[in-house]
This record gives C-alpha cells, structure tokens and sequence, in this order.
C-alpha cells in the first residue's frame, strides 16, 4: 500500500489546484517558522553573533552541495516524489530546531530541512510543468504567486499570535505543518505525464563542473557576464552577516516601546516583518506605475546603481543609528531596494545574455553567491564576537559597496567589446 502510494496518488486530484495548494500551504507554514525563527535562535537557545552567522553558513553549504543530487531524483524518477520526500525533511528539520533548544540541534536542523528544500526546489515547477504543459503555465504561476503573498502575510499574523503562547509553537506548528502537507500530497498530487529526462540533460556535477568551466571561460570573454559574476559574488560576501545579524542588533541595541500593555520582542518582530513586506510591496508599484521607462529600460545600469547605493546605506544606517525606528527605516530601505532591484537586474541580464549562453550565466551568478554567502559569513560573525554587531554590519556595507561602481560602469554588450 505505502509503495504504491509513492508513486501513484490513492484519490488523484487536478493538477492546478494542486499547485494552489501547495503554494499557499507551503508559504503558510514556511512563514510560520521564519518569522520568529532567528528571534528564537538569539534568545531562546542564546547562540552568539558567530554561532548566529555558523547557521546561516552551513544551510547554505548543504543547499549547494545537495542541489545536484536531490534533483537527479526529480529528473530520474519522479517529480512527484522528490516534492514529497522535500516537505517532509522540511518537516522535521523544524521540528528538530523548535523542539530542542541548542546549538548542535539548531544545526542539525539547517542540514536536514536544507536537503529537504533542494528536493522541492524546481520540483513542484517542473511537475506541474509536465502535467498541464507549458502553454498553460504562465497563468497558473502568476496566480500562485497571488496566492503565495496571501498565505504569508496570512502566516506572519498567525506566527505572532501563536508566539505569544511560546516562541516555539509557531515554529513546531511549521514542522507538523510540513510533514501533514507531505502526507496529503502523498494521497492527492497527481503525476500522469512524467517523463525521465534524459542522460545527458541532467543536471550533475560532471555537469556543474563544466558549467563552471564554461562560465569562466565566458566572464573572460564578456565583460558584462564577469561585472555581474562580480555583484553576485559581492551580495553573497556581505549578505550572510546582514541576514543573520540585524535581529541581534535589534534585540541587543534597543528597548522596544510598550505597545497595548506589552514590550514582547515577538508582537515587535511581527510587526517589523509586516510593516517590511508592506513597503517593499508598495515600493514595487509605485516604481512599476511612476517609473516604467525605468524599471523596463534595456540597459538599466543608472536605477540598478541607484538601488545597489540604497542597499549599502540600509546596511550602513541599520549598524549606526541610535534610535529604533531610525534603524528600522535604513532596514526597510535596504529590503525595499533588494526586492526592486532583483527582478530589474534578472530582465536586464536575461535580454542581453545569448540563449545559447543564458543558463550558463545564470547557474554561475547562482553559484557565486553562494559560494560568497559561505566564504563571507563566518569572518563577519567572528567579527562580531569579537567587536560588536554594529561592527560586522558596517563592514558587511563595505564589502557591499563595489557593487555601485559595477553597476555605474556596466555596459551593453555591444559598448563592451
């Protein structure tokens, strides 16, 4: 019965509405542990600035290291299951970190929820991909991501009200959340039209190996590939440290207000995540309704400089305002301007990169970033043992820094040779 169950759903449902789930159930529960989950790490298990940082640097390295051979299993036997097998690793890697409060576990967990996210990474895509057909998946992408902004705000509340039981809950809930999520599907997600890929159009290291070569190859040859080889590498050097970092920062630095009779770091965190997610949301329109000409021009190097110089000055004024709501704002500054910036740069690069070249540059600008977030994260946490936070995040500015110029100085291919 449980073999055939992985490879065949009991009551097979539609394809589409499927995906609607599995977008809005994930996001929820994801939410439910990310919201809280590097308050939970500072104060709960009291990991220091580096152990902080040490977390963040071995997902990173498990989420590299596993790419390749959870998505053999995606392209060799089934998308289906690999999706399965990925939810319910996340499961209980969250389980593991919400339920037992010390370091050793927290970094367990990293490992065993970090497989778990390269089983479902490309998976779900490429499953539904193979089920409907890609004519029809544009649409069903654009609505899931509806669906996905829904369901976290929907969470971020949620992971509030439940932190205020006990920080861990919502991180527990997210793990149970999971592996009951894996269980459905299990039951319900269809896979009627799965295809091995074949041989040599798998992804594996042989294959990695040589996109590297190729990509070096080609960042010699191009300077527009080698400028954002560059920026990727940079952003990965300094954002480990940020990311992990700015909620110590906050914890340490500052007295939160008293607001409806409480000064719980959980309603504060809550409230930080939404009023975020709420200014990157609303930056993104305003850009998109004022400044198209902008945000679509074919070589937009002016706005990704502008962009680029926000995000040093968030990371810069985050390490050295004194006052709460200041810090916050140079924080916000620096979210809004990533969350701008990301899809402008991704189409800039897209339209100017050869087809026959494309995938190449965007798995070595994959690559560099991670390879920078593990190179990067561990001498800023040691920094910040030894310093302080505000230390290591104004060195993280720093280190963030050369990215204006790459940005001001790129050129389109044709200015370029």
């Amino acid at each position: 019965m449980l073999t055939s169950l992985l490879w065949r759903a009991k009551w097979p449902a539609d394809a589409t509405r499927t995906y609607y789930a599995i977008t809005g159930f994930s996001s929820l529960f994801w939410v439910l542990n990310s919201t809280l989950s590097l308050v939970y790490m500072a104060t709960t298990v009291g990991l220091s600035p580096l152990q902080m940082v040490l977390v963040g640097t071995v997902l990173e390295a498990v989420t590299f290291l596993f790419e390749i051979p959870t998505g053999i299993v995606s392209d060799l036997y089934s998308r289906r299951l690999s999706v399965i097998i990925g939810y319910l690793l996340m499961g209980a890697g969250f389980l593991l970190q919400g339920l037992v409060p010390t370091f050793e576990a927290v970094l367990l967990a990293q490992v065993i929820w970090g497989i778990g996210f390269t089983f479902t990474s490309g998976a779900e895509e490429a499953w539904l991909t193979d089920e409907i057909g890609p004519d029809s998946v544009a649409q069903v992408f654009t609505r899931g991501q509806q669906v996905y902004l829904g369901t976290t705000l929907v969470g971020t509340l949620a992971a509030g009200g439940l932190g205020l039981i006990d920080i861990r809950v919502p991180l527990v809930a997210s793990g149970a959340g999971f592996m009951v999520l894996a269980v459905g599907l299990l039951l319900v997600m269809p896979e009627q039209n799965f295809t091995r890929v074949p041989r040599d159009e798998r992804e594996t290291f042989r294959h990695m190996g040589r996109t590297l070569a190729d990509g070096i190859a080609m960042a010699r040859r191009r300077p527009v590939v080698r400028s954002f080889l560059l920026i990727s590498l940079f952003v990965g050097l300094s954002s480990e440290a940020f990311d992990r970092l700015w909620t110590v920062r906050v914890l340490e630095d500052f007295d939160f207000p008293d607001f409806l009779g409480t000064d719980d770091p959980v309603v504060w965190f809550t409230a930080f995540s939404v009023i975020g997610t709420c200014i990157a949301l609303g930056a993104s329109l305003v850009v998109n309704k004022v400044g198209p000409a902008s945000v679509n021009a074919l070589h937009p190097r002016g706005m990704l400089a502008l962009l680029a110089a926000l995000q040093v000055l968030g990371v810069a004024g985050l390490a050295l305002l004194g006052n709460l709501w200041l810090a916050l704002a140079a924080m916000w500054l620096r979210d809004a301007a990533v969350a701008l910036s990301m899809p402008v740069q991704a189409a800039w690069l897209n339209r100017n990169v050869d087809s026959r070249v494309r995938a190449t540059t965007l798995s070595m600008n994959s690559q560099a970033n991670a390879i920078g977030q593990v190179v990067g994260g561990p001498p800023l946490g040691g920094l910040a043992n030894r310093t302080s936070v505000s230390a290591a995040l104004v060195t993280s500015a720093v280190v963030l820094a050369p990215i204006v110029a790459i940005y001001a100085r790129l050129k389109p291919p044709a200015e370029s040779k």
